[in-house]
């Protein structure tokens, strides 16, 4: 019995039949400048807003501007990946070895750079609309959670005082002046104690300050804008 494989298709014709579809290799203009302009927006965007939600110490506008490069680099190699088989599979193999040891010091940050680097990837890809409609997204999310958390201001405030009485007296008063307070760290030596709290303040951090500085047997009083990372 003769077996027409006419009009069958197996898997390998499958996969060849994919790989003309999705690999040209040609690249137009339109699609370079539209691509690489999308993803400009999308990381000018990230841009603004990684320094309007930012709240450490120090802002560094030079890995700022590298979001807006990350974004645009990323979506110039995935257009280059899609173009060519060959070439893919060599930037697979040379970026699975490069390794980046800048040292991220704020989980947020690396949210961003994740972000930079998806929008790249989806840009690149093609498509435009998610990688615009989930980069507002995203943003909206960042911004609302971010912006919400950093209305309430901690800080640590470092008492040193003369002996135990003066050390309850600073505990009475504090459940007076502040929201909220808890003992992060107590080091005692011989004729002092050192007390480090992290308070909520109400209002007036002077007037909390100088209170806190004139109670009796109160040596000192320090107060430390605090960002919620300590190591005692």
């Amino acid at each position: 019995m003769n077996t027409n494989n006419t009009g069958t298709t197996n898997f390998s014709d499958i996969v060849k039949k994919s790989i003309l579809d999705n690999f040209a290799s040609d690249i137009s203009i339109s699609k370079i400048i539209i691509t690489l302009g999308v993803s400009f927006l999308i990381g000018l965007f990230i841009y603004i807003l990684y320094r309007r939600v930012f709240s450490g110490v120090l802002y560094s506008k030079s890995f700022n501007v590298s979001l807006i490069g990350m974004t645009m680099v990323t979506a110039m190699v995935i257009i280059a990946v899609n173009s060519n088989l060959v070439l893919s599979l060599g930037m697979v193999g040379a970026l699975s070895i490069v390794r980046f040891r800048t040292p991220i010091k704020d989980p947020t940050d690396l949210i961003f750079l994740f972000w930079a680097a998806a929008a790249g990837i989806v840009a690149g890809a093609g498509f435009y609309t998610l990688a615009a409609l989930g980069s507002a997204i995203v943003g909206l999310i960042l911004f609302l959670f971010i912006k919400s958390s950093s209305i309430e201001t901690p800080y640590l405030l470092v008492v040193n005082c003369e002996n135990d009485e003066s050390e309850q007296l600073i505990h009475t008063q504090m459940g007076n002046l502040v929201k909220r307070y808890n003992v992060k760290q107590k080091n005692v030596t011989p004729g002092n104690i050192e007390i480090t709290l992290e308070v909520r303040l109400r209002d007036q951090e002077g007037k909390f300050i100088n209170r806190i500085s004139e109670l009796g047997g109160v040596k000192n009083a320090v107060l430390i804008s605090y960002n919620g990372d300590y190591v005692a």
